[in-house]
């Protein structure tokens, strides 16, 4: 019987582009855990990144609400690039103070849906090399790293959607 099993509420949505401060906030709270020296400051103006990722037409940005409050958030898109099959995970993140707590598996679980209702048969990130927890993320949900070059400050994963 799981009658002592508390869940809390959690809402997997779409993001609001009136919600970028909060994307912002959690993006920055996130990626500070895998550089030891601090964010590196290169000039790159976040919420007009975030707002272009939140308005582009060919572009998805979910998130996992807990509580009324973003705790995760995942931005992907096919590259103009890219095989018409082939997604790319541009953003991934969960609040640190969320981690290992199923949200992060069930926001993927619901990129995954998306993959599969759009057609996608691949999908593809690139993760800092020194960023060991979130690559073991990955690989828990069925990524498989490319080898990395030298030097490289990204690690590529490329990630089989299921099939229906």
């Amino acid at each position: 019987m799981i009658n002592e099993r508390v869940i809390p509420d959690r809402v997997i949505r779409t993001v609001l582009p009136a919600e970028v401060a909060d994307v912002v906030a959690l993006h920055t709270r996130a990626r500070a855990t895998y550089y030891p020296d601090g964010l590196p400051q290169d000039g790159t103006d976040w919420s007009a990144v975030w707002h272009g990722a939140l308005t582009r037409p060919d572009g998805r940005v979910l998130c996992a609400v807990e509580a009324g409050r973003i705790v995760a958030l995942a931005s992907f898109r096919v590259p103009e690039d890219a095989p018409a099959d082939t997604v790319t995970l541009f953003q991934f993140h969960v609040d640190p103070g969320h981690w290992r707590q199923g949200v992060g598996s069930a926001l993927h679980a619901a990129c995954v849906e998306e993959w599969q209702a759009d057609g996608r048969r691949t999908a593809v990130l690139d993760v800092h090399v020194d960023n060991q927890r979130a690559q073991g993320f990955y690989r828990r949900q069925g990524w498989v790293a490319e080898p990395a070059g030298p030097g490289e400050h990204h690690l590529r994963m490329r990630f089989a959607v299921p099939g229906e």
